[in-house]
């Protein structure tokens, strides 16, 4: 039987707890034009893992293999921990929908944002408009006065420690951990510096920034 992971994987498990604590939920970027329901591509998913995997010193390779299976292609999903060298692997088989090209590309597409998704426990955001760090979340935090703005509460900066610049609003959500996020939104670009001081990360794919709000 083949070896699905190294014989110790102490070091790789705390970085991929980490790297779970990191993760943004997936866009559902697409819609399938047979079931008319959206889906996160692959470049979603990739946009929605990769900053956490890279931060964390997590190596992810993915690369067909072949099986047993009749008219099916595989696919090995590798995490290794570059420090370490430990690792851990699975192997997706996917039918394939016509034997050319096209049909391998296509099946090893499909492959490969499922078999990532469900290594990492990654999960997709309904397309509702709610922020890639997550759904809306009630806060254990009474004290601080918010305002409901749609799917959002938004943080009343003037009675928080967060400073109030002009052109951004405060808005916090629950990530998918079930700890709370602020998203800081609007015109931001000008004070990426103030916000980068302030612990804000960028998140390139949904333009705009984000901490956990027990960073504050």
């Amino acid at each position: 039987m083949q070896e699905m992971n190294s014989q110790d994987i102490t070091k790789l498990a705390k970085a991929l707890l980490n790297v779970q604590r990191q993760l943004l939920p997936a866009a559902k970027d697409a819609t399938n034009p047979f079931t008319k329901s959206k889906y996160a591509t692959l470049n979603s998913v990739m946009a929605a893992s990769r900053d956490a995997l890279l931060e964390n010193g997590i190596w992810m390779c993915q690369c067909p293999v072949p099986v047993d299976t009749p008219g099916a292609i595989g696919l090995m999903t590798k995490l290794t921990h570059t420090e370490s060298g430990q690792w851990q692997s699975s192997i997706a088989v996917v039918p394939l929908p016509k034997a050319d090209p096209q049909g391998m590309g296509s099946a090893i597409t499909y492959a490969r944002r499922y078999a990532l998704t469900a290594m990492l426990g990654l999960v997709t955001e309904d397309d509702d408009g709610e922020a890639a760090c997550g759904r809306k979340g009630t806060s254990s935090r009474a004290q601080t006065p918010r305002r409901q703005t749609g799917n959002r509460q938004e943080v009343a900066p003037e009675h928080s420690e967060l400073p109030t610049l002009e052109g951004v609003t405060y808005q916090r959500v629950s990530a998918q951990d079930g700890r709370e996020c602020i998203v800081a939104s609007g015109n931001t670009q000008p004070k990426k510096e103030i916000l980068s001081g302030l612990g804000f990360r960028w998140n390139a794919q949904r333009k705009y920034w984000w901490k956990y709000a027990d960073a504050v």
